[in-house]
């Protein structure tokens, strides 16, 4: 099956929804949270703009992940996923050192590679020695692909990765290439160390609602493979306060399904973002999943049009939704801080906006902002993922926000005339967050090697 060009999942009709919402404000009797000022930062600066056609070889930014140099910060790098085009790494100053390919099909008629979503494992054991790991999920081909990171290479500004995938590396979701072809495929990634010293992977499965969690392991050639642990799998459909039922609305034959993702290890949760439903904490022993958060139209009735291709309302709001997010429930990142405090950040990506609820207890929303363009890059806009860090990287001394830009400007047109899809990085000072919402500064406070 040829791969099929992208196509946004269906939306709630923009006119049926402002007037849903709007009866639902009328209706509900507490104050929005969001009624609170939207604080405006900029970004510092910006990685070079990629073209998702065949001109630009078909790159398309997605997901971005700081890797912190164990000795000197002029080796730190950015990360990032073009899906289709592959992985991108830059310098902390923006400048891409290196350029990985995602493979070619298999076979004639199959699905290449494509790296949707990347994550971070420092102090993994292969061989005799330690590695730092890019761990990427190739959505094309349904596969943890792997990457070691080699600091020499990284302090000279070279290329430092090295595919270290097992080529026998299983399917994370799918029994045949028949099936990896129709792309219910592993989609988003966050990985961990176990408290046994182990390495894992969560995996969101493309359309639906299931999460997977997979075991990473040396092989005796020097290559990582992974093992199947268990399957997590949340809600499609979800009561309602004054009875009744709600599922959000779908392409025909999908499922809610999840894809940014983060871990926190000190306090054995996994988050992961439900598009269309909000945002999950899932223990790591396996215990119950827990909504923390609702998109704002969870709940709001509504039916797939095939003639439109969209999500039309069909009923009253029934006020069951969250104050923070404008669906989808996007990115998710932790600001750490020691003893186990600090932020998570989720993209509101549906108003381009950045919600921050505490790290600690019941996830308290302590505000929002928005990447808004200034003189140094233009802003975020439909940001997929993004990765905060406290620690130095590179110049950044009060550590760093990287986002993706859905929509990078100045808009680029090719030869026939039609604009290019255009995306990118933005590089955020994390002291121009806090700033205005009145959160902490503490550099040096985290180690990711600690």
């Amino acid at each position: 099956m040829p791969f099929a060009p992208f196509r946004s999942r269906p939306r709630l009709a923009a006119a049926a929804v402002t007037a849903a919402l709007a009866a639902a404000a009328l209706s509900a009797a507490p104050a929005s949270a969001d009624d609170d000022e939207l604080a405006q930062v900029h970004a510092r600066l910006e990685t070079p703009a990629v073209f998702d056609d065949d001109a630009g070889g078909n790159a398309n930014a997605d997901d971005p992940a700081i890797w912190n140099h164990p000795s000197d910060h002029d080796g730190d790098l950015v990360i990032a996923t073009l899906k289709q085009a592959g992985l991108a790494v830059y310098d902390a100053s923006g400048h891409e050192i290196q350029r990985i390919a995602a493979p070619a099909p298999p076979r004639e008629g199959d699905e290449p590679g494509r790296f949707n979503n990347v994550d971070l494992i420092y102090g993994f054991r292969l061989g005799d020695r330690k590695v730092d790991l890019a761990v990427v999920s190739d959505r094309g081909r349904d596969i943890v692909r792997t990457y070691a990171i080699d600091p020499r290479a990284a302090l000279r500004h070279g290329a430092p990765l090295t595919d270290v995938t097992d080529a026998a590396a299983p399917f994370v979701f799918s029994s045949s290439l028949d099936q990896v072809n129709d792309q219910a495929t592993a989609y988003g990634i966050a990985s961990w160390k176990g408290g046994d010293g182990a390495s894992y992977a969560a995996l969101s499965r493309r359309h639906t609602p299931r999460v997977g969690i997979v075991r990473l392991a040396a092989t005796t050639a020097g290559k990582i493979t992974y093992r199947h642990v268990r399957d997590v799998d949340l809600p499609s459909s979800f009561a309602l306060p004054g009875g009744g039922t709600w599922s959000p609305c779908e392409d025909p034959g999908r499922g809610p399904q999840v894809e940014g993702m983060v871990a926190d290890e000190e306090h054995g949760v996994l988050y992961a973002a439900q598009e269309d439903v909000g945002i999950w904490r899932i223990p790591l022993d396996g215990g119950t999943p827990k909504l923390i958060d609702r998109v704002k139209d969870f709940g709001v009735p509504a039916a797939y049009n095939a003639e439109t291709d969209e999500c039309e309302v069909t009923g009253p709001d029934p006020g069951a939704g969250g104050q923070h997010i404008t669906p989808d429930a996007e990115g998710l990142t932790i600001y750490r801080k020691d003893d186990g405090e600090g932020y998570l950040l989720a993209s509101s990506q549906g108003d381009n906006t950045f919600v921050v609820y505490d790290r600690e207890g019941s996830n308290e929303y302590l505000g929002h902002f928005r990447v808004a363009p200034g003189t140094n890059a233009d802003g975020s806009e439909e940001c997929d993922g993004a990765m905060v860090t406290s620690a130095r990287v590179g110049g950044f001394k009060n550590g760093l926000l990287v986002v993706h830009d859905g929509f990078n400007a100045p808009d680029e047109t090719g030869p026939d005339g039609e604009v290019r899809t255009n995306t990118d990085f933005k590089f955020v000072d994390w002291k121009d967050v806090v700033d205005p919402l009145d959160l902490d500064v503490t550099p040096g406070a985290w180690d990711p090697r600690d």
